[in-house]
Formats: structure tokens, sequence, C-alpha cells
């Protein structure tokens, strides 16, 4: 590690003016993120509803294929499910590092040993004047993207490669079945799982002279206990990462469950009449039935997740609208931290109301039955107490 301090600015204390300017700025970016909150918002129960109501479809049709998989041409454009283990026909290869793996994907993920740099600034007050000391510092580690070392502030003696020696790749296996069915590319895009390929048993002797293997790593260098950082001759390491392993007898057994519609040996996307596309891939063994609970509990987290950064990005826009508000009174001390707080409460209050009343509109809209429904259940007992009360007699 290395590292030095740097005074990078010195300016005058902004005045009043300037700095009326930049919260007018802020105000103009808070009113956009406020419309923004509302679609947000807004849409965000149409999308709900709509994937809810898609699964509900979608689990009302379903067939399941059973343990035992085969073609019958009444499931010919249904939706169907099964749960089964994958297979690949073919291997999959990396020629530069001779590995050979039956998987439904490879993936090769390169490290270069590199300079990175990092800064840290600190603002002060001197003479009436703003100063920024800024601490540079310089450490080296293995990163995946290329650090270029010319944005650094000190370059000589941080010097980084201009390019990588080795590239970064996935392989993808052109067909994975599962029982005589053929994933779709949406399907397979789902299998993610990738593990670490163990090289410990992996035979030296077929490597080039340059390459060593160490914690189930590739380096481009004799000795990777201590990697330097040269432009002159690059020490990288490469790791490799299977979503599936090969087993003695070369079949990959790795268990999912899919709902997708079957169209011949093809299992492809499912569209609803609410207009969702239903292509589910998990990688565990489960019941038609525990599919869709997970993907509605997916839904609803989502749902709730989008309610949520509505609320965030409302409440930031209320306080960026009404910064100007501070601005103004900022040069009275006492009074600025009472603005402050009371502004923050303000939007604190006003967005959580206003995120309630645009989610019920939107309930309204996209649900306009239950909507009624609720408001008849909520006015229901003022009318029964109503109701109950003595008649008054007449004088």
């Amino acid at each position: 590690m290395s590292g030095y301090k740097l005074l990078t600015r010195t300016a005058s204390n902004p005045g009043f003016l300037e700095r009326l300017s930049e919260t007018t700025g802020g105000a103009v970016v808070g009113v956009g993120l406020f419309f923004l909150s509302i679609y947000v918002l807004f849409t965000n129960e149409g999308r709900a509803l709509q994937t809810a109501t898609s699964l509900d479809e979608g689990l009302s049709q379903v067939v399941s294929l059973g343990p035992y998989i085969s073609f019958d041409a009444q499931n010919n454009g249904r939706l169907v499910h099964l749960s089964a283990k994958l297979h690949t026909a073919e291997p999959l290869y990396d020629p530069n590092y001779k590995v050979v793996v039956h998987a439904v994907k490879l993936k090769r993920q390169v490290e270069m040993y590199q300079w990175v740099e990092y800064h840290e600034s600190r603002d002060y007050q001197e003479n009436g004047e703003t100063k920024t000391e800024t601490t540079y510092t310089y450490n080296t580690e293995w990163k995946s993207e290329l650090v270029n070392s010319r944005n650094f502030d000190k370059e000589i003696g941080h010097q980084n490669p201009s390019a990588m020696a080795v590239e970064s790749v996935m392989v993808v296996s052109p067909e994975v079945r599962t029982g005589p069915l053929i994933l779709s590319k949406g399907l397979v895009e789902q299998i993610n799982n990738f593990q670490t390929l163990s090289l410990g048993d992996f035979p030296v002797f077929n490597l080039d002279p340059f390459l060593s293997i160490h914690d189930d790593y590739f380096y481009h260098t004799t000795n990777p206990r201590r990697p330097e950082v040269s432009i002159y001759c690059l020490f990288i390491y490469i790791r490799l990462k299977l979503s599936l392993y090969s087993s003695a007898s070369h079949a990959a057994v790795f268990q999912v469950s899919i709902v997708a519609m079957q169209r011949g040996e093809q299992l492809l996307p499912f569209k609803t009449k609410s207009g969702d596309t239903l292509e589910i891939l998990y990688l565990e063994e489960l019941s038609a039935e525990e599919v869709f609970a997970r993907e509605h509990q997916s839904n609803s987290m989502k749902t709730w997740g989008l309610r949520a950064a509505g609320w965030a990005l409302m409440f930031l826009g209320i306080q960026l609208s009404m910064q100007i508000i501070y601005t103004l009174v900022d040069w009275v001390p006492v009074l600025r931290e009472l603005v402050s707080i009371g502004l923050k409460i303000f939007a604190l209050c006003v967005s959580s109301s206003l995120s309630l009343i645009v989610i019920g509109v939107g309930w309204f809209f996209y649900r306009p039955l239950v909507a009624v429904a609720l408001g008849a259940l909520a006015v229901l007992p003022m009318f029964l107490a109503r109701s109950g009360l003595p008649a008054k007699k007449n004088a």
C-alpha cells in the first residue's frame, strides 16, 4: 500500500444567490422524482394484479406429467409441470485450459492483479475559504475488470497493463433436456447456480509450462503465492465455475422443477389471457402447487419492494423540493436546525399519506369491485351503529 495527501481545491464560501441557485435546481429534480414516484406506485398495483391473475390462471390449467415423462398428444400446447433431472448430450470445452465437462454452462472468470486507487476528501474552513484535502492510497488487488491507471492522480509507480491477456467467457450447451423434452432458451437462462470446478485431481502434466494450479485456480505464473503487477508480464488467475457438474456416468445429476408450455418435444413460454408469460424453473423438486405458491410469494415481495421504493422516491422528491426554504434561513444557526428537522418531518408525513392515497387510487382503478367492497365494509359499522340508536320522540 502507498499513499499521500494533496490540497486539491481552494474556494470562497458560496454566496446566498449561488446557494439559492443550487437549491432551485434541486427543487426541479425533486418535482421530477415526485411524479416518478406516483407512476411507480400506481402502475405497481396493476402489475401485481396482472401477475397474480396470470398465476391463478396457470395453476387452474397446469397438467403434472408425473415421474415418467413421455410424449402425449393431448398435452400439446398445454401448460405442463414436471420435476426431473437435467442432462446434456455433449460436453463443454475450454480449449485454453483443456477442461472438458458435462454441464449446462461453463463459465471462465478472469481476474488480474492490479493497482487500485482510493481517495478520501475532507473539507475545512481557513481564512474564510473552503479548502479540500484529499488523501490518495494505492493497493494491489485481484480485479475482474480492467483498472485504467491513466486516470490515477499519481500514475508513476502504479501502472497497470492496458488489456487483459485472457478474456472471461461463458459457454452454454446448445441442447439441455429433462427426460425427452428440450428446455427453451429462457429456461436455460434461469440456471445460474455456478459452482467452482475442483482442480485437485486435474492432470497437471497436461498444462502449458507457464500455467500452475493453486486453490482450484489457474495462475499464469509459476509462483501464485507472490503475485506482482507488471505491464510486460501479466500475472492472471483463471477461475472456472459450473452450473452443473459431471458424475461418474458423465450425466448431469441436477433436479429441477419446470412449468412451461409443451409443444412437441419443446418446452416453451406459455402466454396467459391476462398478458403475462409463464416460463418457470426452480433448482429443486417441487409440486405444481409449490411452484405457484413460490411465484405468488415472489410477486408479493416485489409488490411491497416497489411500494417502498415509490415511497422513498416521493420522500426524497418532497425533501428536495422544500430545500429552498432551508436555504432562505440557513444564515440563522438555531432557526436553520429547527427548519431542517421540520422539513424532514413534513416530507415524511406527506410522502406517507400521499403514497397510501396513490396506492388506494390504484386499487380502485385496477380492482374497482374489491375497492367498493372494502369501502362498504368500512362504513358498515357506522351504519349499524346509527340504525341501532333509538328514534327521537316528537315533542
